[in-house]
């Protein structure tokens, strides 16, 4: 049970039957008060039909209320007293405001309504009050009343008293009955903690924490979303397993995974899951930085990743495993489908596409300490990482070769203008990228820059001996025909 429901609970059977008792003594004073009123010959004989009502009202509207209370408990309770203070400013107002009732009386409903724990509810229930006092004047008028007989106000004020102990009482059982329910359900809570943690290590902790919040409902849904996937394993993992202890297996294995798990928390990586020794993780979901910091993000993950195989390599030489364990990554971009997968009882969070296809092709494209990406990511993340071109490769489900991109290493300043060079002019322009350049493809770039550079020297060393001809022309032929400076 939540501690919703018991607050519920609690207003539905606990608190509607102390305030029905409370009602009931309640009520009963205002009858004795009348009835002993008649006795002594303050009241007239016809006022036996208030004290009826009196007795009467509580047990009416408490079965009446019922089905408003299953529903509405609060509301109905809150109903229920303001009505209580109309009637009993109605109940002044017959009976002309003896100031001594009144104020025996005044004590009495402030006290229930004090209760009720809320300032402005008892504000409203004073308004009540005067609401029922005036509606009462108005309707029978008002007479000076004589002096309250000793013998009335002594049946009133004990009465009076009574009801205020027994609202002490009721009130006393309401704090008692409280703090009970509050150790009971704060033993809940941390019992709720304890296993809300020990689920959470089965999950994401980015789903984990959705979930708990309330932004995420457990339902059967997916959307679609651009998302960056990561996938690794690590090269000849099936090999060393053979050679290997269950144990001494085991431990390698759950300590290279918690490093690099670490390591994707660390950059917000959704780990989706481990298949042995591989690793898949997404990123853009449920949380996202935007596509571009979401690639860089994914590539700064797989470059310490690499750089930690070092230390993990070191610390398993120090315990006798020599195997040079290296891992490969392949990360691409693109559209997925993410959400909820399987039935209503049990589902996987996870993602399907081709962008997840794909990643897992690079990777298993990748050489051994290598990260492979695709053309989007690379288009994303090579202003800030050091990139070549792999060339296209042909992997299994793509009809088309696919552009690779290998990560170097992060990219400074400088690294940048060398590797990009853009230059226009009238009849002039050259864009050069060598991220995007095979090996061969530089060589050949090369031999063209190569090739039109020699060109354009012997056409330029052309045009100068034209020149120098045709000055050397001229003066010849000014020396032969020289201009003549007179007239015929």
């Amino acid at each position: 049970m939540s501690s919703s429901q018991a607050q519920a609970q609690f207003h539905e059977t606990t608190l509607p039957k102390q305030d029905y008792v409370a009602r009931i003594f309640g009520y009963a004073v205002a009858a004795v008060s009348v009835y002993t009123g008649i006795h002594f010959g303050y009241f007239p004989e016809s006022s036996d039909g208030i004290a009826m009502f009196a007795l009467l009202y509580p047990h009416l509207v408490y079965f009446a209320s019922g089905p408003f209370r299953r529903r509405k408990a609060y509301t109905t309770r809150q109903f229920l007293i303001h009505g209580d203070a109309l009637l009993c400013g109605i109940f002044l107002g017959l009976i002309n405001f003896p100031i001594e009732i009144v104020v025996l009386f005044a004590v009495m409903i402030n006290t229930s309504f004090i209760v009720v724990g809320s300032l402005t509810a008892w504000a409203f229930c004073i308004i009540s009050l005067v609401s029922g006092a005036g509606a009462a004047y108005l309707l029978t008028g008002y007479t000076q009343p004589a002096p309250v007989p000793y013998e009335v106000f002594v049946a009133t004020a004990a009465g009076v008293g009574f009801h205020l102990a027994l609202t002490a009482h009721n009130s006393y059982r309401q704090a008692r009955d409280l703090m009970r329910l509050k150790m009971k359900f704060q033993g809940q809570v941390e019992r709720f903690q304890a296993l809300s943690h020990q689920v959470s290590k089965y999950v994401a902790p980015q789903i984990w924490e959705s979930i708990f919040s309330g932004r995420r409902q457990v339902r059967l849904e997916t959307q679609r979303k651009k998302l960056v996937v990561f996938f690794s394993d690590i090269v000849g993992f099936s090999a060393l397993s053979e050679q290997m202890e269950a144990e001494s297996f085991t431990d390698l294995l759950n300590t290279y995974l918690t490093d690099m798990s670490h390591i994707a928390l660390k950059y917000g990586g959704t780990i989706d899951k481990f298949i042995g020794d591989g690793i898949m993780i997404f990123f853009g979901d449920p949380k996202t930085k935007g596509t571009k910091r979401d690639a860089l993000a994914c590539v700064s993950m797989a470059i310490e990743m690499r750089n930690h195989m070092e230390v993990l390599r070191q610390r398993w030489a120090d315990q006798g495993i020599s195997a040079p364990l290296q891992i490969r990554m392949g990360i691409s971009t693109g559209y997925c489908t993410v959400g909820n997968f399987g039935t209503e009882s049990r589902m996987d969070y996870t993602i399907i596409g081709k962008e997840v296809n794909l990643a897992s092709r690079l990777e298993t494209e990748a050489t051994p300490g290598e990260i492979l990406v695709s053309q989007d990511t690379y288009t994303l993340i090579r202003d800030k990482i050091d990139c070549r071109s792999r060339g296209n490769a042909i992997v299994k489900g793509f009809r088309d070769p696919i552009p690779t991109f290998e990560v170097r290493d992060y990219r400074s300043q400088d690294d940048s203008n060398e590797r990009q060079f853009i230059q226009e002019s009238e009849g002039f322009s050259l864009r050069l990228d060598r991220d995007q350049m095979t090996e061969a493809e530089r060589l050949k770039a090369a031999e063209t820059l190569e090739k039109a550079a020699r060109r354009l020297r012997i056409n330029h060393n052309a045009d100068a001996s034209d020149v120098t001809t045709d000055a050397v022309t001229e003066s010849s032929t000014l020396r032969k025909f020289p201009l003549s400076s007179g007239m015929d």
